[in-house]
């Protein structure tokens, strides 16, 4: 759990509050704050009353977006930081295209994989 920044901040288009989301996937807030802790979601501290948020685009409707969770892993083994994960993920790459975070809600996770494998090289 980090502060954002404006940049970052800038990137993301919609946040969703941690209740928000536990009561979209059906589980207590402990749970999604477990998903934070795991390192499965990202989750910032943004607003005025520096609440946690986690980016919109990380949920799919009852579940988080499928191939997320490794896509963070290989960040973080790269040793980005979540500042850099979320300016990674929501950044506009022609190669794709649209935005990484775009790419796995759409299903194209190993795209987005194989670029974030590229990064350690």
């Amino acid at each position: 759990m980090t502060e954002i920044d404006a940049k970052i901040d800038a990137l993301v288009p919609a946040w969703l509050h941690l209740p928000d989301i536990a009561e979209m996937l059906d589980v207590e807030v402990t749970r999604v704050r477990q998903l934070v802790k795991e390192g499965q979601l990202i989750a910032v501290r943004r607003g005025e009353n520096r609440t946690l948020q986690v980016p919109a685009a990380f949920i799919d409707g009852t579940r988080v977006v499928k191939g997320l969770a490794g896509t963070l892993t290989l960040l973080r083994d790269d040793g980005y930081n979540d500042e850099e994960m979320l300016d990674w993920l929501f950044t506009p790459d022609p190669s794709l295209p649209g935005t990484p975070a775009q790419a796995l809600s759409e299903n194209r996770g190993t795209e987005v994989k194989r670029r974030a494998q590229a990064l350690a090289v």
